[in-house]
């Protein structure tokens, strides 16, 4: 049974993107103290804006308005997915921990893309 959506957390891509920020901040204690302002900083804030943006979005009136804050948050994922790829390379994650976080940022991409394809459906009927 559907539950209704009443608000941004009721969206599956908002619950998703919360568990991939968290993830984040807990990885990121880790890394060295240096990359404090850096690395670290720079994936905090872009994982912050992927739940971020869907919520305003989600407030938006129009679908057009809509559209345009998932697909911020959908460019924040995909910097996610390329620091993600430097912390790895640089040796600050495992690549287990690489993989779980990569695994869920491709989760939130494939939610994203649903949500804007939904908004986009929406507002071209």
């Amino acid at each position: 049974m559907n539950k209704k959506i009443r608000t941004f957390t009721d969206l599956k891509s908002w619950q998703e993107a919360h568990k991939l920020v968290l993830m984040i901040y807990k990885i990121t204690k880790k890394f060295p103290k240096e990359e404090l302002f850096a690395l670290v900083n720079q994936m905090k804030r872009a994982g912050v804006s992927i739940s971020s943006n869907v919520a305003e979005g989600f407030s938006r009136q129009s679908y057009k308005e809509k559209i345009q804050f998932y697909s911020i948050s959908q460019g924040s994922n995909t910097e996610i997915q390329n620091q993600l790829l430097i912390a790895k390379d640089v040796g600050y994650i495992s690549q287990e921990d690489f993989k779980e976080i990569a695994e869920q940022s491709v989760n939130v991409h494939k939610l994203l893309n649903g949500l804007i394809k939904k908004s986009k459906d929406i507002l071209n009927s």
